[in-house]
């Protein structure tokens, strides 16, 4: 399979999501959403508003409005972690199938860590989407 997603066989497929090994959990698979068009404007409706209280926040530097800029980045995380994770292969939380909440609250921090960079690396666009 090309890095692209898409598979050729006797024609194209394309796959809307990746599955990557984790480096930080051996054996744990996770698929990120591929970024896609509806995808992109998806997220950035439920990210915009938050983005621009971080900004608005970081112009001000009170200790105070630094601490709510921590939180709401951490909120901003959440979102992405909501919006991109669609499943978490070979590992359980407490008996029970892995969900982003039960991943953030109780699962290993540098799984969700990883799922978080992965996630962020799909949203990104490269050299060449930008020069288009």
């Amino acid at each position: 399979m090309s890095s692209a997603g898409i598979v050729q066989e006797d024609r194209l497929e394309y796959l809307s999501r990746k599955m990557i090994e984790s480096v930080s959990v051996p054996g744990v698979k996770f698929a990120v959403r591929r970024m896609s068009l509806g995808r992109r404007i998806e997220l950035t409706r439920r990210v915009n508003e938050l983005s621009r209280k971080v900004e608005f926040l970081q112009a001000g530097g009170a200790e105070r409005e630094q601490i709510e800029v921590a939180w709401l980045v951490s909120e901003i995380d959440g979102v992405y972690l909501r919006w991109g994770l669609e499943s978490v292969e070979g590992l359980t939380i407490d008996g029970e199938p892995v969900t982003v909440d039960s991943l953030v609250e109780r699962g290993p921090e540098a799984l969700w860590r990883e799922i978080l960079t992965a996630i962020r690396a799909e949203i990104s666009l490269s050299e060449e989407e930008r020069k288009n």
